[in-house]
């Protein structure tokens, strides 16, 4: 039988341990493959300039861990690399395996936005989606071109909008109790063209 245009290949976590360790992202959401290139230099520092705010935090409160573009296997159909990625110490031992790949949903997600539509889509779309349905308590976007964040929380069983914060406001959340940092700090390398 021929295979017909609605026919598609469905990858799965398999399938990525075939590919070239090239530099390239490969992420699987719900069968689905795609590829993008390693992040660019700013990308790079907004990712450490939050996940440093985020392990300061948790070193001083001894509450959770931080880490850069961990991958994350939710099922063989679902496989991502989030650009950073928080979890308490109680749910990093239940979802981190033998291996050190983390399995389930850590509480925080955050994604720093890619130039181009197609990657803008993806973090907004299908991974708000994916991060929703596995149980992700928060998500943030961080915008590089309108400086600004968009922080989705978890009501009635789905991730929503809560808040979109701009230069002047001061990121904190209800998840990380007295966590406080200024939006613009996180940003200061973008805001500076340097």
């Amino acid at each position: 039988m021929l295979p017909t245009i609605t026919d598609k290949v469905h990858w799965t976590t398999a399938d990525l341990e075939l590919f070239p360790n090239d530099g390239k992202r490969y992420e699987i959401i719900n069968g689905e493959l795609f590829v993008t290139r390693a992040p660019d230099w700013k990308h790079q520092e907004v990712c450490v300039k939050i996940a440093t705010e985020l392990e300061i935090w948790s070193a001083q409160t001894n509450s959770g861990r931080t880490a850069f573009a961990p991958g994350i296997i939710f099922t063989d159909a679902d496989n991502v690399i989030p650009d950073v990625v928080w979890a308490s110490k109680e749910r990093l031992a239940e979802i981190l395996d033998e291996a050190g790949h983390l399995t389930g949903a850590p509480e925080l997600i955050i994604e720093v936005l890619s130039p181009g539509e197609i990657q803008e889509r993806r973090d907004r779309e299908l991974k708000l989606k994916l991060y929703s349905s596995q149980g992700v308590r928060e998500y943030w976007i961080f915008d590089r071109k309108q400086i600004r964040i968009e922080i989705y929380r978890r009501e009635n069983g789905i991730l929503r909008l809560a808040v979109t914060l701009y230069r002047e406001d001061n990121l904190t959340s209800p998840l990380l109790p007295g966590f406080i940092c200024p939006v613009e700090r996180l940003f200061s390398s973008v805001i500076q063209g340097s």
